[in-house]
């Protein structure tokens, strides 16, 4: 009997060793799965984001999206100057009263104005309280429209913080009323200058939405820093 010399390996290391089958096509399996699993969700989405005729696209969805926005702002501005034109109207009696009773441009320290009856400076509260709570509540729109409103709820109260300042000072004697005289007059100011900004801002947000010009503006005197009304005619 022969005896057979089995075969040595070859120098420099042992022979690789083949894995078996199956861990081979395991990994290629479980990769196809994943594949089909993720390929459902992905086709989907592009599906959605891309609709075909007669489907709601993302694009599609932010312009009409943007379309209604500039429909409400278009209306808010409307709205919002014809309750400018209304509170323009109430405070310019409170506004003349102040003239008389605090005239505008007055040096530091004097107070040269007539006092009014004091039934006419509650009346000037009751107008300016109910335009401060009317401005309370303000609707959502668009920054533009909401800084023009904001503008001139602002002054209104500014306004109202005045004339409570003049009624304080006629709760004092004549001879101590010269300092919050002073003040309320530098607050009124403050908000005819404060309106006077809001209303340029309502003057664009009209010119910029095919309105014409509004001009909507508090009457003023040099050195109130208030804005006036330009030149265009109005609703030009």
């Amino acid at each position: 009997m022969t005896n057979r010399t089995r075969p040595r390996p070859a120098k420099g290391g042992s022979r690789p060793i083949a894995p078996p089958t199956g861990r081979r096509i395991a990994p290629l399996v479980i990769a196809f799965a994943l594949g089909a699993l993720l390929a459902g969700p992905i086709a989907a989405l592009t599906a959605r984001d891309a609709a075909p005729a007669g489907g709601t696209s993302t694009a599609d969805r932010v312009a009409a999206l943007k379309a209604e926005e500039a429909r409400r702002d278009a209306a808010q501005i409307v709205e919002l100057t014809t309750k400018a034109r209304q509170v323009q109207e109430r405070l310019l009696p409170v506004l003349t009263g102040l003239s008389i009773a605090v005239p505008p441009g007055q040096a530091a320290g004097q107070a040269t104005g007539t006092p009014p009856a004091a039934a006419e400076v509650e009346r000037w509260r009751t107008t300016t309280g109910a335009i401060v709570e009317e401005f309370a509540n303000p609707p959502s729109g668009g920054t533009a429209v909401n800084i023009a409103r904001s503008g001139l709820a602002a002054a209104v109260r500014e306004l109202d913080a005045a004339v409570d300042l003049y009624a304080a000072a006629l709760a004092l004697s004549p001879e101590a009323r010269g300092p919050l005289l002073e003040l309320a007059g530098r607050q009124r100011d403050i908000a005819i200058a404060t309106w006077s900004t809001a209303a340029t801002q309502l003057d664009v947000l009209n010119v910029d939405a095919g309105n014409g010009h509004a001009h909507v503006f508090l009457p003023a005197v040099p050195g109130q820093g208030a804005l006036t009304a330009d030149g265009a005619p109005e609703g030009k």
